[in-house]
């Protein structure tokens, strides 16, 4: 029965680039600060009245990666407000990219890519055991990068490798340290099971912290969504959460939409013509790439 079934799933993540400062701001950028809440500025915070500065050095990062992957460089690109409240969000929305990324296209471990695009992080929720939910906003407005591939990947293996090869060429490249345990680096993955070729319903599990987490995560959908669908049931669109302990999937909340997002380009931020700046050329940032994973495999194993 599981084998007349067809698996697709979409990845999409998330990983803190490790520049010095904040992606509008000053603020250092810190992953070992253990203090709360010392990492901060009116920018950050959301203070009105301040004005966002775009961090040159988390764009570069986002391109290097783009030509190690062999994506398409934007020559256009802006900056958008993602239109929503939770806590976590001081300013009510948050500043990422829509139309225009940074990245389109690119493949790795054979798995296509539709775009790379860069955006702030959130602060990090904290909730304790006597009930109370605390925010620590050390984190918000690290710069974020945003990977998300073509809906390609067939089975759980096949999304975690991907995930390890990111993961990987991150490192190589020298612009993320992207520890999961660490919640440098984030999984989401998009998930559906159909019999007719056609995509079915999908369902977004989110915040995967290990590979194991994925490869298990997409499993269990998996046999969720079958389960469903032999007994009559009917596959919710939805976001959920995954519980490492028990093994299994959450029900969290129906999943958004773009439009309810309501993007606007961010009227504080310009727009970025990249070919206008030198560095940011094609040949230019190849010069910077170190040897890669993928190569280096390669050299290795024909010596």
């Amino acid at each position: 029965m599981k084998d007349e079934y067809k698996l697709t799933v979409g990845l999409e993540i998330h990983a803190e680039l490790n520049t010095m400062t904040k992606m509008f701001c000053d603020s250092k950028n810190d992953p070992d600060e253990i203090r709360p809440n010392v990492n901060i500025c009116p920018v950050c915070m959301g203070h009105p009245g301040t004005l966002p500065v775009i961090n040159k050095e988390a764009v570069k990062s986002v391109l290097r990666l783009g030509v190690a992957v062999g994506g398409t460089l934007a020559d256009y690109t802006e900056f958008d407000r993602k239109n929503y409240f939770y806590p976590d969000i001081p300013k009510g929305y948050q500043i990422s990219q829509y139309k225009h990324p940074l990245v389109s296209g690119g493949e790795l471990a054979g798995v296509k890519i539709t775009r790379i695009h860069l955006e702030e992080d959130t602060a990090k929720s904290i909730h304790n055991e006597q009930g109370e939910s605390l925010l620590n906003f050390n984190r918000a407005g690290v710069p974020l990068m945003e990977l998300v591939t073509e809906p390609v990947i067939h089975d759980a293996e096949t999304a975690g490798r991907f995930a390890k090869e990111l993961q990987l060429t991150l490192n190589y490249l020298g612009i993320a340290e992207a520890n999961m345990e660490k919640g440098e680096m984030r999984v989401e993955a998009n998930i559906s099971v159909s019999k007719d070729g056609a995509l079915g319903t999908k369902v977004e599990v989110k915040n995967l912290n290990s590979f194991r987490a994925v490869e298990r995560a997409i499993k269990y959908e998996m046999d969720r969504h079958i389960a469903l669908i032999e007994t009559g049931g009917k596959v919710v669109q939805e976001t959920r959460g995954w519980d490492e302990s028990k093994g299994e999937t959450f029900s969290q909340r129906l999943k958004e939409e773009s439009q309810d997002y309501r993007y606007f380009p961010d009227p504080d931020l310009p727009k970025l013509f990249l070919s206008e700046i030198v560095e940011f050329g094609i040949e230019s940032l190849k010069a910077t790439l170190p040897e890669l994973p993928a190569g280096k495999r390669a050299r290795l194993m024909a010596l």
